[in-house]
């Protein structure tokens, strides 16, 4: 609103204050009021106030002016930190709504905060409204991504398709699982001795499941990972979560409209706070039926960024009562700094994994640390999925991270390494196939993909990235792009085989355009809106 306000009509508004608000006789009335409440706050500081105590030794004298210091500088870190000496448990304006309450949610930060939070808002809006695409070249791309001559005046005709026919049983419930920093290099057979991953693993070795190796986040930070599970937009660095296109109606591509013509509630959950980059306003925007955050279920443990995975999915098991087919989106938290979990409670043997790793690496108790918290996340994202199954057996699960590039052993880390993550689908009428090996996607295809699982035949659907199941061969993130034996970065002319190996690839042209063509059009439907003119 405050920056909405400088680009508007400042005479009308003005007028408007002045006429309708009576701001003259306001403003004069507050500062009567405030001059009389500052006298009546002189006479009872005049009144009430006591002498500071006295001391005849030099020493003493020092050490009450030292805890008079300290007192003051510990107070302004417990304001500065929102009740907390400590960034673990600090408050900030991304993760405010401690409780179920929003007016004591935006009671908890203060002033300085909430314009510094209004500052943020529009840097992150700005940061993607500078490319610069106009109507011709969307349609261009457009043309390039159906195949055929565009000349529809709304955008979203580009993401039409039709579902080719259900290739599993229509499930009960679908889960899709975002594990916090759930990066795939823990998976692979390179890095087994650590055990940290046993979990997932133990799944993706069951016969009704399926691993798609070749798979990459939607950026670099969980937002963009948010926004296209829900939207099925990729990022062009604009926020939709702030945007305002995204509060007029849901987009054509997004997850809950379409998954409720198939009969699906659709619900988040997360294991942090709803204010977290307007996580809940923008997901029921977008359609969702409903959004849990921390404040919605009971955590007995927890830092700043949410409640330990355990009362997660312990809540969310808990909330399976009825008969109602739902779709369930998943946030997790605990794998995120401060790492805050109790490990050795938990069980996590320090000493084994520390003898697992490189020689060098053996004594970081930083990144012992981190590969708990991984190892915690796969522990309880595994039991979940296994208790579910047993739970509702007519059920579909979707498991991946939201990104990567957080924790690597190797200091130079291969792409593949860097920047993948893993998606495992498991479940009812799975099988080995059902995906094709040579497949590659990104958030974007997930949408698509689970449609073109269980949708019937001709059911009508939009998406900006292709199905796996109909032969997706890329993916792409905000830097790197991957194809299933190859990746690299996004402008660069080299690519990696998945080992590392350097390699020329052939058609590096059409990678390009093709993730600029992806890009422009959601670009052009966040920041312009359906119509192309």
């Amino acid at each position: 609103m405050i920056f909405n306000t400088l680009r508007d009509d400042i005479s009308a508004l003005s007028y408007t204050l002045v006429v309708d608000y009576y701001l003259p006789f306001l403003v004069l009335s507050a500062g009567i009021i405030s001059y009389i409440l500052c006298r009546l706050l002189q006479r009872i500081l005049a009144r009430d106030t006591y002498a500071a105590p006295q001391f005849a030794q030099n020493y003493q004298r020092l050490l009450f002016r030292v805890a008079i210091v300290t007192c003051i500088a510990l107070f302004m870190v417990f304001t500065r930190f929102g009740g907390s000496l400590t960034y673990a448990h600090s408050l900030h304006w991304e993760n405010a709504a401690a409780t179920g309450d929003d007016f004591l949610n935006e009671a908890v930060i203060d002033d300085i905060q909430a314009l510094y939070r209004a500052y943020s808002i529009q840097e992150r809006v700005q940061e993607g409204a500078d490319l610069r695409i106009d109507a011709a070249k969307v349609r261009g791309y457009a043309a390039y991504l159906t195949g055929s001559n565009f000349t529809a005046n709304e955008i979203d005709h580009a993401f039409a398709k039709q579902a080719q026919g259900a290739k599993i049983p229509k499930p009960k419930h679908i889960f899709i699982i975002l594990g916090e920093s759930f990066a795939q290099w823990p998976l692979l057979d390179s890095y087994s001795s650590l055990h940290i991953a046993d979990g997932i693993k133990g799944i993706m070795a069951r016969p009704d499941a399926v691993h798609i190796p070749a798979f990459v986040p939607n950026g670099a930070f969980t937002p963009m990972a948010v926004t296209a599970i829900v939207s099925g937009l990729s990022d062009v660095s604009l926020y939709p979560n702030y945007h305002p296109e995204s509060y007029k109606e849901p987009y054509a591509t997004a997850l809950a409209p379409q998954f409720k013509k198939l009969g699906y509630k659709i619900n988040f959950w997360y294991g942090g706070a709803s204010s977290w980059e307007r996580i809940k306003a923008f997901v029921l925007a977008q359609g969702f039926d409903n959004f849990y955050g921390v404040s919605d279920f009971h955590s007995e443990s927890g830092n700043v960024w949410g409640s330990d995975d355990r009362y997660l999915f312990d809540a969310i098991a808990a909330s399976f009562t009825d008969d109602t087919p739902t779709l369930d989106v998943i946030l997790t938290v605990s794998n995120h700094a401060p790492y805050t979990i109790d490990l050795a409670k938990e069980g996590f043997d320090e000493n084994k994994v520390a003898a697992a790793l490189p020689a060098e690496a053996r004594d970081d108790k930083d990144l012992l640390k981190r590969l708990g918290h991984y190892w915690y996340t796969d522990r309880q994202i595994a039991a979940f999925v296994l208790k579910m199954r047993e739970k509702e057996p007519e059920s579909l699960f979707v498991i991946t991270g939201d990104h990567a590039d957080r924790t690597n052993i190797s200091k130079t880390p291969t792409l593949f390494d860097r920047y993948s993550i893993p998606l495992v689908v498991y479940g009812t009428g799975i099988q080995k196939g059902v995906i094709p090996a040579a497949a590659a996607g990104s958030h974007i295809n997930i949408i698509p993909t689970l449609i073109e699982l269980i949708a019937p035949q001709g059911f009508g659907y939009y998406s900006l990235g292709d199905s796996l199941t109909r032969g997706s061969s890329i993916g792409f993130s905000h830097n790197v792009w991957i194809t299933p034996d190859a990746i690299g970065k996004i402008q660069a002319q080299d690519a990696e085989d998945f080992d590392g190996t350097a390699r020329t690839l052939g058609t590096r042209d059409s990678i390009q355009q093709t993730i600029d063509a992806m890009r422009a059009l959601s670009w052009w439907r966040i920041e312009k809106g359906k119509i192309v003119k």
